[in-house]
């Protein structure tokens, strides 16, 4: 029921009431026509009118059990999928919910943020996912997995050992060193905002806060940047630093996804879908910056 939604209105001889309006389905619709016999569709709002003064908050008690009725089957239809199918890991642990606990991995992080109803328990330090969850993380269970025995400690010091002035381990440093230098080649006829979040392929969506001006000599550009290869067009430094958390909930998202012209000059206006992603990350980094300096956040 996570789409329901109802607010007061009134019809045109004033009569006081709700609408409400949730996803269609044929028992829902019984269940709220028994509980509401005097309510009406109305064709004009896409939506159920319900009269009376009380009926807005009578409508958010019915939306409120209708949502745990829904989680309840959820979960109940989740209990018996893993019955069917379970998953077996150490990293899982089956209570009244189901429990993951694993190495750090931004990996694992990402996926379980994707998953309906998941959430980090400080106090169990694990992640509690609903049973009514279960055919998402059953889908998503492979790549936590593997990226959960990729973090173990000792498989870490593997393949650092391995890796060790290897090739890759130079270009990630390099890499490294260049994230910290905090620029980025940008099309000099299509600058981004200054001051404003705005979403780029290599650092997330960050805040561009000075452009140099200055011509960036093709020699300078490192093969961290895909977008700036045109040999025909001229490029500038601009220095970045990453979107907090305020700035995320105050940008607007895009209406559509970035194209190919957005990505070929690097920026673009973030969509829905990016923001949510930047401000659960923004979040954590807050959330753990309290917890290291509870006398500096307060």
């Amino acid at each position: 029921m996570a789409d329901s939604k109802h607010h007061p209105a009134q019809r045109k001889q004033d009569k006081p009431g709700a609408l409400a309006n949730f996803p269609y389905d044929r028992m829902t619709v019984e269940r709220f026509r028994e509980a509401f016999p005097r309510a009406r569709w109305s064709d004009e709002r896409r939506s159920w009118f319900v009269p009376g003064k009380t009926a807005a908050r009578r409508v958010d008690r019915w939306l409120a059990r209708e949502a745990e009725l829904v989680a309840v089957h959820g979960d109940s239809r989740g209990r018996d999928a893993y019955a069917f199918d379970p998953i077996s890991s150490p990293y899982l642990e089956v209570a009244d919910d189901l429990r993951i606990r694993t190495p750090y991995s931004k990996t694992v992080l990402q996926e379980l943020r994707a998953i309906p109803w998941a959430s980090w328990d400080d106090e169990l330090r694990a992640w509690r996912v609903p049973f009514r969850s279960y055919e998402e993380l059953r889908r998503r269970w492979p790549r936590i997995e593997k990226a959960a025995r990729r973090s173990e400690p000792e498989e870490r010091k593997r393949r650092r050992a391995a890796e060790r002035d290897s090739e890759a381990q130079r270009i990630t440093r390099l890499r490294y060193a260049e994230r910290r230098r905090h620029r980025y080649p940008l099309l000099a006829k299509d600058l981004p905002p200054l001051g404003r979040a705005v979403a780029t392929e290599q650092y997330g969506i960050v805040v561009f806060t000075e452009l140099s001006g200055e011509l960036v000599e093709p020699s300078a550009l490192p093969a961290f940047y895909p977008h700036a290869v045109r040999a025909d067009v001229d490029y500038v430094w601009g220095t970045w630093r990453s979107a907090t958390l305020a700035e995320l909930i105050k940008t607007w998202p895009a209406r559509r996804e970035a194209g190919p012209m957005e990505h070929s000059r690097g920026w673009w206006q973030p969509t829905l879908a990016e923001l949510r992603v930047a401000r659960r990350n923004a979040r954590s980094i807050e959330h753990r910056r309290r917890n290291r300096n509870p006398s500096r956040m307060s």
